[in-house]
């Protein structure tokens, strides 16, 4: 069995490298040194680490204050919390202000399973990416989750980092470099191509496996930037052929939406996109909603033909 690794942790590492080598960089937490996985942080860095509480609204306003004082803040919570509840303040003390301010949102998509549906965090995306001036990232795997976190930290502005506390395995390989708006091929195919980001780029890679015993061979593109889009690599998938998209995320507004508006501006061509279907995701384990919403393997492939057939490619 292929290993799985928490990106939470290579998230942390790579926080404290950046701090080690960068005394402007700060964490501001709500009550969350353990879920955010920010122990270490606070250990090698307690003077550095502001805990508000829970106070959602405030802690973004406090991260704008400090990144306006000349720090650069990582804000690190529950990401259905850090986005929803405090989006005022996101779009107004960060997006409006431009303010040098890194949001970390932990256990996004559908990663606190049985927690239900005040705990999902399946419309982060639409609702970042919306927002005038922020970068929105949604790494795939433990070293991609490193990069980005060192491209946000080189970046000067508001970054939305989406990162999931689901175990995924190592995607990329090994000489990777992440770079802000930039999709990254990893599977070459001529028949269709699939579109994922963060914990569903494994499962479009295993669903194209599937899909050889069909006969047809499947590109895979891993999409982590969101905004800004890789807008010539998904013409250039859409020049080729029909598109899927897969996310852990409300089908409305979000990556594959994002797809979509660029196909049908540069090379319109038949699409499905797989996410939540505009729903409350039920209470649950994060497995278990996979299944349920078809964010599978197995699923992707049926889906798949379903397109190519509908498009007389089978």
């Amino acid at each position: 069995m292929t290993d799985r690794f928490d990106c939470r942790v290579a998230f942390a590492e790579a926080l404290v490298a950046l701090a080690e080598a960068d005394p402007r960089v700060v964490a501001v937490c709500n009550d969350s040194v353990g879920s955010s996985n920010l122990k270490e942080f606070k250990k090698r860095f307690p003077e550095r680490l502001v805990n508000v509480g829970i106070a959602e609204q405030n802690m973004v306003g406090v991260a704008a204050g400090l990144a306006n004082g000349g720090l650069m803040p990582f804000v690190c919570g529950a990401s259905c919390f850090i986005t929803g509840r405090a989006l005022e303040q996101v779009k107004v003390d960060l997006g409006y202000s431009r303010s040098n301010v890194k949001l970390c949102g932990i256990s996004s998509g559908m990663a606190y399973g049985e927690l239900g549906p005040t705990h999902h965090s399946i419309e982060d995306i639409a609702w970042t990416r919306a927002i005038a001036n922020m970068t929105v990232i949604v790494p795939s795997d433990p070293a991609e989750t490193a990069g980005a976190l060192r491209a946000a930290a080189a970046l000067d502005g508001p970054v939305f980092l989406r990162l999931s506390r689901m175990p995924v395995p190592a995607v990329n390989a090994a000489d990777y470099e992440f770079q802000i708006g930039r999709a990254v091929r990893l599977r070459q195919g001529s028949d269709v191509t699939l579109i994922a980001n963060g914990t569903m780029v494994c499962r479009a890679l295993e669903a194209a496996e599937l899909l050889l015993a069909d006969g047809v061979h499947a590109s895979v593109i891993n999409l982590p930037t969101v905004r800004p889009l890789d807008r010539e690599a998904i013409a250039a998938a859409a020049a080729a052929g029909p598109i899927v998209t897969i996310e852990e995320h409300t089908v409305f507004g979000g990556m594959g939406g994002a797809v979509a508006e660029a196909v049908v501006t540069f090379n319109p061509t038949r699409m499905r996109i797989l996410g939540v279907p505009g729903v409350f995701a039920p209470t649950g384990s994060t497995e278990f909603l996979f299944e349920h919403f078809g964010l599978t393997a197995a699923n992707i492939r049926v889906v798949t033909l379903e397109l190519l057939q509908e498009c007389g490619r089978v």
